[in-house]
């Protein structure tokens, strides 16, 4: 009896690793909520490069004499694709490390997806909406796979952009990143917006925006909310006296006519900034986009009460939602951690680039599937999602509509509308 007992946790052992191999980063849990699983489409998925000529290149400004440069910009395109295999799996070249810190070497791993590579794009009667993806710092166009694929499949087309100067592999000085974040997602939805590849396909009179981290503080610049000059000043003294930035600050001529009004969503991952005075009272009532914030409780990079909640309860001029997770800190954003983080001599910082301290990373991606989901259909496809989104706020006090029975614990999600 013992020998058989043990032989069956031999099974059940082996089992539960062999499944752990085969999940892919976004498949749905068990426990995942309704419209955490994928759409009827396939995905293709292929990379293209952008050059966005004669910006500042602030690195190399002095003396408050800006230098200019071509800003090359790499950019990973998901979308719905015609293809026959019923179960595409896809490499991605990934690197941990950061670039030019020898505490940090770049170190280089694989993981899969599902999608294949440069696949034919779908045809539609409908058109497919367009989100531009923004990466945390450092980061890159691949940190977010488990979401890209998953509205790809569900009729969008899903452009993520490694933004130079801020990806592992060519980590700079955090003042081009400050300067550069809003003007390279400025830039990449209009490269998309004229691209022959897409033009018969993709709806560019809906566009959405998701931002982590550092993709966040500028996505919400995108939206219309203006940067404080507390920002311009530390810009400023950080530069030698550059004045690049105050074309995003708020009462810039310039900055409120780059407004986009094709620009309809704004989904906004722990966004940076509020906490160290990113942004004043004037700034946040310019957000012009309805945005769904999503916030760890313990955030310790961009602040919890103090900054994502505090940009959520001043941006009173526009439609917000914001779903907090109990106890994480920042990592709501991106793919769980790769395995290769976890071997003998690699940082422990490189695990935490992915990990939550309370939360499964998998568990996380499915919820952000799912509420993703509701609200960008509701924004760009004009769906009724309103039974996945006009929840009671605490998570605990009764399953919310969509996730499985008892499976909606350690969430809150506020809801405010404009005027509120």
């Amino acid at each position: 009896m013992k020998k058989t007992y043990l032989s069956l946790i031999a099974v059940l052992i082996a089992f539960s690793v062999q499944a752990q191999n085969e999940f892919i980063y976004g498949d749905a849990l068990p426990d995942a909520p309704e419209l955490a699983k994928r759409g009827p489409h396939k995905v293709g998925v292929k990379t293209l490069e952008f050059v966005h000529k004669n910006q500042v290149d602030i690195i190399n400004s002095k003396d408050g004499v800006d230098a200019f440069y071509d800003r090359d910009l790499k950019v990973e395109v998901w979308y719905p694709a015609d293809v026959a295999d019923e179960n595409p799996v896809i490499l991605y070249d990934e690197v941990m490390g950061t670039a030019n810190d020898e505490k940090r070497p770049l170190i280089p791993f694989q993981f899969k997806g599902r999608a294949s590579r440069n696949a034919k794009l779908k045809s539609s009667s409908s058109k497919y909406p367009l989100i531009v993806v923004s990466h945390g710092y450092v980061g890159s166009r691949f940190l977010m796979t488990y979401l890209t694929e998953n509205l790809a499949s569900k009729g969008y087309i899903v452009a993520a952009i490694d933004h130079k100067e801020s990806t592992f592999r060519d980590a700079n000085a955090f003042h081009s990143t400050l300067l550069n974040r809003a003007q390279d997602i400025h830039f990449v939805v209009n490269e998309m917006a004229k691209l022959p590849f897409t033009s018969k396909v993709m709806d560019s009179e809906n566009i959405g925006i998701i931002g982590y981290s550092m993709g966040g503080y500028g996505s919400l610049n995108v939206a219309g909310a203006g940067y404080s000059a507390g920002l311009a000043k530390f810009f400023g003294s950080m530069t030698g006296g550059s004045k690049a930035i105050d074309v995003l600050t708020t009462g810039n001529e310039k900055y409120e006519a780059a407004f986009d009004s094709r620009i309809k969503a704004v989904v906004a991952f722990a966004p940076w900034g509020m906490a160290r005075g990113i942004w004043d009272a004037e700034g946040l009532k310019g957000l012009k986009i309805p945005t769904f914030f999503v916030a760890g409780s313990q955030d310790d990079v961009s602040g919890y009460e103090k900054g994502i909640k505090a940009i959520y309860e001043g941006a009173t001029n526009v439609e917000r939602y914001m779903l907090t997770y109990d106890n994480a800190r920042h990592n709501v954003a991106p793919n769980p951690p790769p395995a290769e983080s976890l071997e003998e001599g690699l940082p422990f910082d490189e695990y935490y680039r992915y990990a939550e301290p309370s939360w499964d990373e998998r568990r996380i991606n499915n919820i952000n599937q799912h509420f993703v989901t509701a609200f960008m259909d509701t924004k760009l496809k004009q769906k009724d999602h309103a039974k996945y989104l006009d929840l009671k706020p605490n998570s605990n006090d009764s399953t919310w509509e969509g996730f499985k029975d008892r499976s909606s614990t350690g969430l809150e999600l506020l809801h405010a509308g404009a005027g509120e």
